[in-house]
């Protein structure tokens, strides 16, 4: 079934009311860190320790740099993850509107008005010279 320019229309609005309804949120995404501390009498220096952490970092970039960040406590590492799944609902909402303005552009038709003005710009642009120009 092949959509109308109505439909398309409508479904751009839906899309736009969605990307206008998220809640905060950024980008980055959040991974897990188990690693050794820096005492060397530490239990994690012995063979078969699995290490500390979890530790969770949000990681980001920033003016070209990557960026971390770590978590204070758990409410806040849960406060970053609904962010950063925010942020993955705009992105995914930023893609289906591109991909429905697309195929409005393609199923609106042109209008004869906009044809007779291109014509027109197209008259007045200067036409370039048949002969070439010599350089000095």
């Amino acid at each position: 079934m092949t959509e109308t320019l109505s439909q398309l229309e409508k479904e751009r609005v839906q899309v736009v009311r969605d990307i206008a309804g998220l809640g905060d949120f950024r980008r980055g995404s959040i991974t897990s860190i188990i690693g050794r501390c820096g005492k060397a009498n530490c239990g994690c220096h012995q063979p078969g320790h699995p290490g500390h952490g979890p530790n969770f970092r949000l990681t980001r970039k920033v003016q070209g740099k990557t960026v971390s960040e770590t978590f204070s406590s758990r409410a806040a590492l849960r406060k970053a993850q609904r962010e950063v799944d925010e942020f993955h609902k705009f992105r995914a909402l930023s893609e289906t509107l591109v991909g429905v303005n697309e195929k409005i552009c393609q199923l609106r038709p042109v209008e004869e008005e906009e044809e007779a003005e291109m014509s027109e710009a197209e008259k007045k642009r200067r036409k370039r010279s048949a002969t070439r120009s010599h350089g000095k």
